[in-house]
């Protein structure tokens, strides 16, 4: 499934350093298992965001998601994609980025029609560059923020119950980031997501947090507070809390974490793993030895 990995470091700018792969796997032993795509967004001191990201094509080029990345700033998303919809090209890659916020995604929704014809509604349909469900969600969101005056959290919780009552959705894990404020959503129980909560600073050698697909490294978080958000734990920290299914997670620029219950029923048609196209159930599900 794709991996996602968000930090907030509070107000002051930190540097850190991203690598989101390991070397290439034997190319005899190309499978699902083999990522599609690899991106990072983070917003500069000036609040700018800055979306880097590539598609890794089956390994014909995993330059950029293999060496190093240095990046500074406040917020940042890290995206590893196994893709389900839309071509292994950059326009599909995580993450996106609409008006001035990084989003990224890991899930699978149906119903794309019925999305497009919402945003037709909504007149968001030129948010859409791509063919990925991902992208449609995050327009969806821009879109019900948009008319909402600019409240991320209230556009957030109308797009994702529009989707949870129209269309049917396997998974639907979020991260949506600002240079100030970053979300995390839990949806439904399909996928884990976690949080980190390291306020207290408690990092005496700095930061090394790693899988196999995603490692992050920031020494100047020695002894900092910052929140962070995983697809799966990173290192041996006790303070790895799973995010609870419908649990929408909101980490302000003081590092104030507001949680709240937003979608506490499943979606009113939950796919099954066994109604996923081969595809889909690969990319969700890769192969055992994957981390």
């Amino acid at each position: 499934m794709c991996r996602l990995f968000g930090l907030h470091a509070g107000t002051d700018d930190v540097t850190a350093t991203f690598w989101l792969l390991d070397a290439p796997d034997n190319l005899a032993e190309q499978s699902r298992r083999n990522p599609d795509g690899t991106g990072l967004g983070v917003f500069d001191r000036d609040g700018r965001p800055q979306v880097r990201k590539e598609p890794v094509a089956a390994w014909r080029d995993a330059e950029f998601a293999t060496e190093a990345h240095e990046l500074t700033g406040t917020t940042f998303i890290a995206h590893v994609r196994y893709a389900t919809t839309g071509a292994l090209d950059v326009v599909n890659t995580h993450p996106f980025l609409q008006d001035g916020r990084i989003f990224a995604h890991n899930g699978v929704l149906r119903g794309l029609d019925d999305v497009d014809a919402r945003l037709r509604e909504l007149g968001a349909t030129d948010l859409v560059a791509g063919q990925t469900d991902s992208e449609r969600v995050f327009a969806l969101i821009t879109a019900a923020v948009r008319a909402r005056g600019g409240d991320v959290g209230a556009g957030l919780r109308d797009a994702v119950g529009w989707l949870a009552a129209n269309v049917p959705i396997y998974a639907l894990n979020i991260l949506l980031s600002t240079a100030t404020d970053m979300w995390a959503l839990r949806y439904p129980a399909t996928h884990e997501l976690y949080l980190l909560d390291r306020r207290d600073g408690a990092a005496p050698f700095g930061w090394n947090l790693s899988t196999r697909r995603i490692r992050a490294q920031a020494e100047q978080l020695r002894g900092r507070p910052a929140v962070v958000f995983a697809t799966e734990p990173m290192d041996n920290d006790p303070r790895w809390r799973l995010i609870a299914p419908g649990e929408l997670v909101h980490v302000d620029a003081g590092l104030t974490i507001t949680t709240e219950p937003a979608f506490p029923d499943p979606p009113a048609r939950l796919l099954r793993r066994d109604e996923l196209t081969a595809v889909a159930e690969e990319a969700q599900h890769p192969w055992k030895g994957q981390s």
